[in-house]
């Protein structure tokens, strides 16, 4: 009657394990480390860079615990925080000899002491939140300009494109700021130039500018369109940063729009700061202009002259000079997709890229009018560009499918369509605020916390162990595993942990010994009835478990629609409750019971149990007629 079965003690078994090992890596604490992590794209961070680290370090004599790749940093553990602050010096000049143009992040850092298998097993601390371990908060400036500045040169090159088309001859067409100056050489085509931008530029206003002989306009971006675009500048760069951020897999990002041109992101409990401020700090924007191969050029490229009027110069990925021309023809807004291949004649390694239907139609007419001519891909990080490559035009391209191939491996191609993928940023931005919230400042949330859970479960199983006796045992070591298995699947699913999530943790353990408490009063009232121990355990647990299936089924929608509408901190909470009531259901019923079972299942005799007073009828009535 009262017997589990072999394979629901091996369930057990295999959960109180994995509990221990996934919540063991919590008690470890964590050790002062520095990480390395590329500052551009066009570095990047491999064996050889450990290699420099640990000659560097070997130089210095600085000791070190322990040193990893993992994926695209370097993490060097050492023992104290004054060994951790004299490394950092060490590393910083050896990777960076110009701190003007640093190619690496060299920041501090904390890891996990946890033991390697450990990790081999993602067996991992769960992270803490901002309240509590404290993390990173970083404010961000959009350059609104930059992007007003980069829709003016799309519109430039949209109306050379529609006055060619309409068979209007102009004279020139330059950008002044934000303003389109195009000239002409009569008043007729000027008009007609101006019913032009009426019909298809309805983000322009015109005005004129004719003086003297020329016939010149200036159209300016309207005040509306001038929001407008700043808007989706700063929605699309939002959305840039939420996907970087998943990157990280920060579990709570803090993502908010602070004024008109910044962004506020908060990172709780990142561990990984070097490579959050390093993705978050990338200000890539790419750029599609045509290389200026003319004699001057040459010139200029091979150091012999200077670089002509309406052209810069910028290094490739090799280091060799490229003078390209200055006006804007696509820039990354355009580009939807970009994904590493091969070319399908000749089997060598290529970058497929795909525009928009906009950029598909420029390119399709900058390659018709450039066959045979160099075009140049810039990625510009920092406000320092480079060009990523430069391929010489062989065909008209259409279709808004274009492929760079030739002279380059399977890696670099695969290094290049990250590249070009990560100019999506519709304006470049700068970090202007970094604030590092040290653990110190949680630590009385912390400490707080801590007590309030642990003295609040002290005194539960001191009441239960004197009221329930043996069952009051059982239900304390139920409980002990409830809140095993929350800190388990807490770290196992690598969640964040706040002030709101400890509170959670304690509504959990409520909620874990209420079942319990319902379990002992239903045996309770089966003895009272007259049942033997048997059946009264029997009973109890059957009759017990349709409760407590309905009130932690009503508790567990409530917890779902936090989650699923809530964020920050009122998800943080959610996440736990969530956790805490399917656990406190697997310790509470299936746990505790064959606990009970294996105690008294396997006696065949059992006249009593022992679970405190039982008040039977008789006995009061007996007590009464006395």
């Amino acid at each position: 009657m009262n017997r589990y079965p072999l394979w629901k003690y091996v369930i057990i078994a295999i959960a109180l394990l994995v509990g221990i090992v996934y919540t063991i890596p919590n008690f470890y604490g964590e050790a002062p480390a520095v990480q390395v992590s590329s500052a551009k794209g066009t570095v990047k961070v491999d064996s050889a860079t450990q290699a420099r680290i640990e000659q560097a370090l070997a130089a210095a004599k600085i000791q070190s615990d322990a040193i990893s790749l993992e994926a695209d940093s370097i993490k060097v553990r050492f023992a104290s925080t004054d060994v951790q602050l004299a490394a950092k010096d060490v590393i910083q000049k050896a990777l960076d000899p110009d701190p003007s143009n640093p190619g690496y992040v060299v920041a501090l850092n904390l890891v996990s002491r946890s033991p390697a298998w450990m990790a081999s097993i993602n067996a991992l601390p769960m992270y803490l939140g901002l309240d509590l371990r404290g993390g990173v908060h970083f404010t961000l400036q959009v350059d609104m300009q930059a992007a007003l500045t980069q829709k003016a040169d799309s519109l430039a090159g949209d109306l050379r494109t529609q006055l060619r088309e309409k068979d209007l001859r102009y004279s020139g067409i330059n950008r002044s700021g934000t303003t389109v100056e195009a000239s002409f050489h009569d008043q007729t085509t000027l008009d007609a130039a101006k019913n032009l931008i009426a019909d298809q530029f309805p983000d322009l206003q015109v005005t004129d500018a004719s003086s003297g002989i020329d016939y010149k306009l200036d159209a300016t971006i309207k005040p509306e369109a001038v929001r407008r675009i700043q808007e989706q500048a700063i929605k699309q760069n939002m959305q840039t940063l939420h996907n970087r951020i998943n990157e990280l897999g920060v579990a709570e990002p803090v993502i908010i729009q602070q004024g008109l041109d910044r962004i506020v992101v908060e990172l709780p409990g990142v561990q990984d700061t070097a490579k959050a401020k390093e993705i978050l700090g990338r200000t890539a924007t790419l750029q599609i202009r045509m290389v200026d191969e003319s004699s001057a050029a040459a010139a200029a490229t091979a150091g012999a002259g200077m670089v002509p009027f309406g052209d810069e110069r910028f290094l490739d990925l090799n280091g060799q000079p490229v003078i390209v021309k200055k006006q804007v023809l696509l820039t990354g807004e355009n580009l939807t997709d970009a994904q590493a291949g091969f070319d399908s004649q000749t089997q060598e390694p290529a970058v497929n890229l795909t525009l928009d239907s906009k950029g598909a139609r420029i390119f399709r007419d900058v390659t018709r009018e450039n066959v045979g001519k160099r075009m140049a891909i810039i990625l510009f990080e920092n406000n320092k560009g480079q060009v990523v490559t430069a391929p010489v035009i062989r065909t008209e391209i259409g279709g808004g499918r274009v492929q760079i191939s030739g002279h380059m491996t399977a890696a670099e191609a695969s290094d290049t369509a990250l590249l070009l993928r990560s100019g999506s940023l519709a304006a470049p931005m700068q970090i202007i605020e970094e604030r590092t919230i040290g653990p110190s400042l949680g630590a009385d949330n912390i400490a707080k916390g801590f007590h309030s859970v642990t003295w609040g479960f002290v005194a539960i199983v001191v009441f239960m162990c004197i009221y329930y006796m043996m069952f009051g045992v059982f239900s304390s070591l139920a409980l002990t595993v409830n809140l095993l298995l929350i800190i388990a699947v807490l770290s196992m699913l690598q969640a964040t942990l706040t002030l709101p999530g400890i509170a959670a943790m304690a509504l959990a353990i409520g909620m874990a010994i209420d079942s319990n408490v319902l379990i002992n009063e239903r045996v309770r009232e089966e003895l009272r009835a007259g049942a033997s121990p048997q059946q009264a355990i029997h009973a109890g647990y059957d009759r017990a478990w349709a409760t407590i299936l309905d009130s932690n089924v009503t508790t567990l929608i409530a917890g779902v629609s936090l989650l699923a509408f809530g964020s920050g901190p009122v998800r943080g909470f959610a996440v736990v409750h969530v956790t805490g009531i399917l656990t406190s259901l697997f310790s509470s019923v299936f746990f505790s019971r064959g606990l009970v079972n294996f105690w008294y299942g396997r006696k065949k005799r059992l006249k009593n149990v022992s679970i405190g007073t039982v008040w039977r009828p008789a006995a009061e009535a007996a007590g009464k007629i006395k």
